[in-house]
């Protein structure tokens, strides 16, 4: 299937000059969406996985179902101040501006195999904090998945050494 025909392009949103890959066309696609999501645990197979994290908000529609159809773990990753439990925060950097993100202090435990999975990759702001908030409770990082990556911005290079998949590319 060609994926990349499912997802919508909004020129100058959120802002001038930002080509916004709308996956919300994918999303309503049942058939498309189950493919998107089948294909990625078909990369997948094989990779040893205790858990996978996704950050908020598109990411849960990415590493919730990787997570049930892998039958792991699935530990959200959320904006300052919406986790209840007690968390630890990093900053990082979008496209288009800051942030910070927050995971609750006990979501992973010390040596297990963390997948981090989203929807975009772009400059790798969001993964590399997500990295790292993952390394700090002392989880092992064991790759990433998207379903979009836009490789103009480079992000893959800010996560060298990690194993990298992607569905479609820009």
């Amino acid at each position: 299937m060609d994926f990349k025909e499912k997802i919508r392009v909004i020129q100058d949103f959120p802002q001038p000059g930002i080509r916004f890959k709308d996956i919300t066309t994918l999303l309503k696609d049942g058939k498309a969406y189950k493919a998107a999501i089948d294909s990625m645990i078909e990369q997948l197979k094989g990779k040893e996985i205790d858990l996978i994290v996704g950050p908020e908000a598109r990411g849960f529609v990415v590493a919730a179902p990787l997570a049930t159809a892998l039958g792991v773990g699935f530990v959200p990753v959320r904006k300052k101040g919406k986790l209840p439990a007690e968390t630890i925060e990093e900053s990082y950097g979008l496209e288009y501006g800051k942030d910070v993100l927050a995971i609750h202090k006990d979501a992973i435990q010390p040596g297990q195999k963390v997948l981090i999975a989203d929807d975009l990759l772009a400059t790798g702001g969001t993964i590399g904090a997500t990295m790292n908030l993952v390394q700090k409770l002392q989880g092992e990082v064991v790759g990433a998945a998207f379903l979009i990556e836009l490789t103009y911005l480079q992000g893959r290079e800010k996560l060298k050494g990690l194993d990298i998949i992607s569905l479609v590319k820009y």
